[in-house]
């Protein structure tokens, strides 16, 4: 592993499940040290991406690269590069927490003692301690999520793929979740997680690519993503429905764009060009004797997101896509 490699580098890499293309040319360069995200709704080929990456699938087709390493020719020392926590845990039902955690250091090669004192680390990290000695058929499914992310983390590998790591697990968890993974780039990992939130996304990622039927549609920030499927929209609504006629015609006069009227007429959704021009809306307004009720700024939301970029919803699922590695 050397500095002048990414982390990842993978070209027109393809994997079929019968007639179905779950992943269709996939292109993904990920720099040492980064966040990237790959957005995409359920059977976009996410997880199958992550599995031949990880080497738990060999492509069909293409060519992946770990740090300068082949995912097929170098399985060996691509797997001693890298952590993966799947959607579904690879915690052992009838162990405790504590005996997990020892059960994967002592075969990453760690002493008894190292392993134990590595256990209790991560257990203190996610908030696992009161439940260390716990039996796992007690703990909730966002304990089992933290549990197999520190499982994960046993060894500290420089590459950690993270199979939507947050899917189901409530805010406070999510959040913590989050500042692992902060933690974790900033001590010299590199992360590369999967995600069907635009808001993880945006917390997370330098870079994200949005993957759908089998291929990545748009690369970038989340900034450029948003930017691409259109701008915020500025929402007003009106103390007084009678100035409605007045409002637009003020809006289309300082802002020089057609707002859209919803059907009571009570509130007004401009497009907004200029953000720096709301001022000399706001003032014409107050001129005209036109007040407001409230006034809020929008920027696109996930679905908005998918919905232009891959012509469907965030919630749109094709299982086939992935067979059963969805």
């Amino acid at each position: 592993m050397t500095a002048s490699h990414p982390a990842v580098e993978a070209t027109g890499l393809v994997k079929l499940f019968g007639s179905n293309r779950a992943v269709d040319g996939v292109d993904l360069t990920v720099p040492a040290g980064t966040v990237y995200g790959v957005l995409g709704p359920n059977g976009a080929g996410k997880t199958t991406t992550i599995n031949m990456l990880a080497t738990l699938m060999k492509p069909d087709a293409g060519t992946a690269r770990i740090f300068g390493h082949d995912v097929v020719r170098d399985a060996g020392i691509v797997r001693q590069l890298i952590g993966v926590t799947g959607q579904f845990a690879s915690v052992d039902e009838k162990l405790s927490a504590t005996e997990n955690l020892v059960l994967f250091g002592r075969l990453l090669g760690l002493s008894g003692r190292a392993a134990k004192r590595k256990a209790d680390e991560l257990l203190e990290e996610f908030s696992l301690t009161e439940a260390a000695r716990r039996p796992l058929a007690k703990f909730s499914g966002g304990m089992r999520r933290r549990l197999d992310l520190a499982a994960s983390l046993i060894a500290q590998p420089p590459l950690i793929f993270l199979d939507e790591p947050t899917t189901g697990l409530d805010p406070r968890t999510r959040n913590q979740m989050w500042d692992t993974v902060r933690r974790l780039v900033s001590e010299g990992s590199t992360v590369l997680l999967t995600t069907q939130y635009l808001d993880e996304a945006d917390q997370l990622a330098d870079r994200i690519a949005v993957i759908d039927s089998g291929r990545v549609v748009a690369e970038g920030t989340s900034d450029d993503l948003k930017a691409s499927i259109g701008t915020s929209s500025l929402n007003l609504r009106l103390s007084d429905t009678g100035d409605t006629d007045a409002a637009l015609q003020a809006i289309r006069q300082v802002l020089g764009v057609e707002a859209a009227l919803s059907p009571e007429a009570a509130r007004i959704s401009v497009p907004l060009l200029e953000a720096d021009r709301v001022t000399d809306l706001l003032v014409e307004l107050r001129s005209r004797g036109i007040h407001l009720a409230e006034m809020s700024v929008q920027k696109p939301s996930l679905d908005e997101v998918f919905l232009t970029i891959t012509g469907h919803g965030a919630s749109a699922s094709d299982p086939e896509l992935e067979g059963a590695h969805s």
